[in-house]
């Protein structure tokens, strides 16, 4: 995994070129669950990404499976009036896929079953005269297990049916897909440059490159705010990246605010989906710094006293590892028992965006003091950087094994984070592209939920605090907000275009 390097003449990233991804398999085989992670992971390298989804712009056209010729979805012979609508929606497709590489698009994902050899060679091959290169991605899966889940989560909740019986539409899909078995060739020669993907599920982890289907759908990733910093509750020294200081008192009040909302969510959330909490592992993800590991206190204090009847927990240490003592290193604590199974995992490539020479510097007084540096920084604030600081392209880079194993982790995760840590994150994960990373806003105080889905990704922002800092649309009079380090926290200070302050639950599609 990588983030942008450069952008060449043409105005695309690296030397690719334009590139055509098609994929091929058979109904409920995971194709749009991998092009949206395609998608996203793209967008967030900051390449000009677009999914071209044949079986959305049917549906946009035509209308839902109900509304079509019942020899629609049948291969083989069809009649005149079907024909016509099939070649309608592909010829559709296929305008929409050269309108993006004429737009300044540089990647587009087909995502189409293109089962037929003839039909994606003559596809493959249009394009390729073009000079756009075409690259060929099969997911094949014979575990009906899978297959059987991929229907009941995904398929039979589409408008094409809607109102149906669940198990008359998983029969009817189960149709669909026995009659494309018949005509269904898969790649057998080397024409085109291939992917091909075996029994993808969100249970298999050795798929790490596959993006999002590692993580199950319907499981949580929770991204919240640190204590201190800028962006969370106070720390003794909030205006300094060099001190590391721990939790000031209102801090200490957060991270307990936090623990009693995040376990009340998550039992809920569980609970609605028959699942026991006390059942499942709850993994806590922090920086190496005091103010970090320290808000997660609480919920291992917590699990040591709910589980005491349960057997000698393994005690959180009072005091965290420093990050000096542990570069390059990650720490894990645990509290487990029957009530409660904590694990935090201290992870030092999670540490703040360095500022460099502008650390403890207000915006007028680096404006002031830096102007050829201000001057850089407002016109690319993603990719320029201040003298002995980071930009957020460094921060991306520094991320990228992170967001490795955040694509691997099967338990429930909460992310407890710095500003500029979770802009990065929550940008790859609901698929902003980087140059959108400085502009992202975080409130102080709100918890932020993202739950994968089929075709994207939904976020939540929970207001679960109200302190020191606290800023958003329902007081926008406060003035106790800490102005130093704007750095860290640039979309606040510059009223970013990606507003995430949201008192009340909303949902944000990605």
């Amino acid at each position: 995994m990588v983030a942008p390097l450069y952008t060449t003449a043409s105005g695309l990233l690296f030397h690719a070129g334009k590139i055509l991804v098609l994929t091929i398999g058979l109904p409920a085989r995971g194709k749009t669950h991998i092009s949206r992670a395609l998608e996203r992971y793209l967008r967030w390298m900051g390449v000009k990404t677009q999914v071209v989804s044949l079986g959305d712009y049917r549906r946009k056209i035509l209308g839902a499976g109900q509304k079509l010729p019942s020899d629609y979805f049948t291969l083989g012979e069809k009649s005149l009036g079907t024909n016509e609508l099939r070649k309608k929606v592909s010829t559709g497709c296929e305008q929409l896929i050269w309108e993006f590489f004429e737009g300044g698009g540089q990647v587009v994902i087909y995502d189409a079953n293109n089962g037929s050899k003839a039909t994606r060679q003559a596809l493959a091959e249009k394009f390729d005269k073009a000079g756009i290169h075409v690259v060929l991605l099969e997911s094949i899966c014979d575990d009906q297990e899978i297959i059987e889940n991929n229907i009941r989560s995904v398929k039979i909740s589409s408008p094409d049916y809607r109102s149906w019986d669940p198990n008359k539409a998983v029969e009817d899909y189960y149709k669909r897909i026995h009659d494309h078995e018949k005509y269904y060739e898969t790649i057998d020669d080397r024409t085109w440059p291939y992917i091909r993907i075996i029994n993808a599920s969100p249970l298999n982890s050795d798929l790490h490159y596959n993006s999002y289907f590692i993580v199950q759908v319907g499981e949580k990733i929770e991204l919240n705010n640190i204590q201190g910093y800028l962006q969370s509750g106070q720390s003794l020294i909030e205006h300094s990246y060099k001190a590391d200081s721990d939790l000031s008192p209102a801090g200490w009040e957060y991270a307990e605010r936090l623990k009693d909302f995040l376990l009340e969510r998550r039992a809920k959330s569980l609970k609605e989906r028959g699942i026991d909490p006390h059942e499942r592992k709850l993994v806590i993800w922090t920086s190496t710094r005091r103010r970090a590991n320290h808000t997660a206190y609480p919920f291992l204090a917590t699990a040591q006293t709910m589980n005491a009847l349960d057997g000698p927990p393994v005690a959180p240490s009072p005091e965290p590892t420093s990050a000096i003592s542990t570069v390059g290193k990650t720490t894990v604590t645990k509290a487990s028992g029957a009530s409660l199974n904590i694990k935090v995992v201290e992870k030092p490539q999670m540490l703040e965006i360095n500022p460099g020479i502008w650390d403890g510097l207000s915006p007028e007084q680096a404006k002031k003091y830096y102007p050829e540096d201000w001057a850089r920084f407002l016109k690319d604030p993603y990719a320029s950087r201040a003298p002995r600081a980071e930009s957020y392209h460094d921060l991306s880079v520094r991320l990228d094994p992170v967001l490795i194993e955040l694509e691997k982790e099967q338990e429930d995760l909460l992310i407890i984070g710095h500003a500029s840590v979770i802009r990065c994150m929550l940008a790859y994960l609901i698929g902003l592209p980087a140059s959108e990373i400085p502009a992202i806003e975080i409130a102080r105080g709100d918890l932020i939920e993202v739950v994968p889905a089929s075709y994207g990704v939904q976020s939540q922002a929970f207001h679960f605090w109200d302190g020191p800092g606290r800023r958003g649309p329902a007081d926008p009079d406060v003035t106790d907000k800490d102005d130093i380090n704007f750095y860290e926290n640039y979309a606040e200070d510059t009223k970013g275009k990606r507003n995430l302050n949201t008192p009340e639950p909303s949902i944000i599609k990605g």
